[in-house]
């Protein structure tokens, strides 16, 4: 251990603080309103990785030199900050959300059960699941937008908000494990340790599955009481050719997805046709998108930091234990971190290799800090809460439930 591992793993966990802190922003910004809007910045869940970002570079530049600290800073990997961001907002576009509603409502009609119980059901469920086709980044984004006006707003108890964000989180989180691209933490050893998607079809998908149907219909019941119908908006049709061309740009940005510069040139494409088609667009959510691409860059930067006690501990731990600690770890690490560090581990067994990443999975809806996905929930979705933001502690509770199934699945 090295004075900057050590700084690095202090901040870490300040970090880690901070954002199970963020209410206490939120409340220190009415009590103070002169410096409201410090606080308020503060209390940005998608800010806190990135801030204290900054100041373990700052660290690094005092003790080792500006030069360490800028080299340190650019040989890190932000492909997943960046997919994140442009996945995000090219899924949230009016065109992609059209499609995905009628869609939706197409299935909904033909259920045997109330529209919008129906609707809630298939954000809860099918999108999650879908996740394992378009990516889990993907797929967080569509259902966030899609459960925000049912679930996530005035008139649904605080605390069934959180049981089903909890719900979101964790089939999300597993909904990704039917193919082997997907799901960022089933990506990081897939090609190290040969999985193909059969392979995760067979092994985890079927367990996976069962886990994201039972989590959503339990909570889609506790729901149905609140659930009402969606006012009939009229809108003007999208035209055909608009839609076409959002949707093949967001499945050459899923194909694309481990080679930035191409998807970025993609994403510039999609920017200048919304310019060239602007009747049919909404407001792009960049803000929001840039946000959670800040916060997954910040957790890259502090958890390169985090190998020299994590990885050791990972190597030393039994299959069973190794489960249970994927399982804890991941709610404290990204997931995709850890397996990372677990597919460096040499002489491990094929148990010990289902158990990590099946714990790593299995905890990803946990915190928002868990999976790479659940910022970008977190971010769309947190305007539904009590003061406009998430509490952390409220999150983990409501996950407990879906992710104890998801652990008794994967440990048939």
């Amino acid at each position: 251990m090295t004075t900057i591992q050590l700084a690095g793993a202090i901040l870490f966990a300040i970090a880690l603080i901070h954002t199970f802190s963020t209410k206490l922003f939120h409340s220190l910004a009415k009590r103070h309103p002169r410096h409201a809007g410090l606080f308020h910045l503060l209390g940005e869940v998608e800010v806190v990785f990135g801030f204290w970002a900054f100041v373990l570079v700052l660290v690094m530049a005092l003790l080792a030199g500006g030069q360490d600290a800028i080299g340190y800073v650019e040989t890190r990997q932000y492909t997943e900050p960046l997919f994140v961001f442009v996945v995000m907002v090219i899924a949230a576009s009016r065109p992609v959300l059209d499609a995905v509603r009628d869609l939706l409502a197409l299935l909904a009609k033909v259920a045997p059960v109330r529209t919008e119980v129906a609707l809630c059901w298939l954000g809860l469920a099918l999108v999650p699941l879908s996740g394992s086709l378009i990516t889990e980044p993907a797929a967080m984004t569509l259902a966030a937008l899609m459960l925000a006006p049912q679930v996530f707003r005035p008139g649904i108890p605080e605390w069934m908000k959180y049981g089903a964000l909890g719900v979101l989180f964790v089939n999300v989180s597993i909904g990704g494990t039917l193919t082997s691209y997907a799901a960022p933490p089933v990506l990081m050893v897939a090609g190290a340790w040969g999985w193909d998607s059969a392979f995760m079809a067979s092994t985890f998908g079927w367990r996976a599955a069962l886990a994201v149907v039972f989590n959503a219909t339990v909570i889609t019941l506790m729901l149905r009481r609140h659930l009402t119908p969606s006012e009939v908006v009229e809108d003007v049709r999208m035209p055909l050719l608009v839609s076409s061309v959002h949707l093949a740009l967001l499945a050459g940005v899923v194909l694309l997805a481990h080679h930035p510069v191409l998807f970025i040139g993609l994403f510039l494409l999609f920017l200048g046709y919304t310019q060239a088609y602007p009747k049919q667009q909404s407001p792009l959510i960049l803000k929001e998108g840039l946000l959670v691409g800040f916060f997954l860059a910040g957790l890259v930067v502090l958890g390169g930091m985090q190998q020299w006690w994590l990885q050791p501990l990972v190597s030393n731990l039994e299959p069973t234990a190794l489960f249970f600690g994927a399982l804890g770890l991941t709610a404290i690490t990204d997931n995709a971190a850890l397996t990372y560090l677990g597919s460096l581990i040499e002489g491990l067994s094929d148990h010990a290799k289902y158990m990590l990443v099946a714990g790593a999975v299995g905890g990803g809806g946990l915190t928002v800090i868990a999976n790479a996905p659940n910022p970008a929930g977190a971010a769309l979705l947190r305007d539904g809460f009590d003061d406009g933001s998430i509490g952390m502690g409220g999150l983990f509770l409501g996950a407990l439930g879906p992710t104890s199934v998801a652990a008794a699945l994967f440990l048939l």
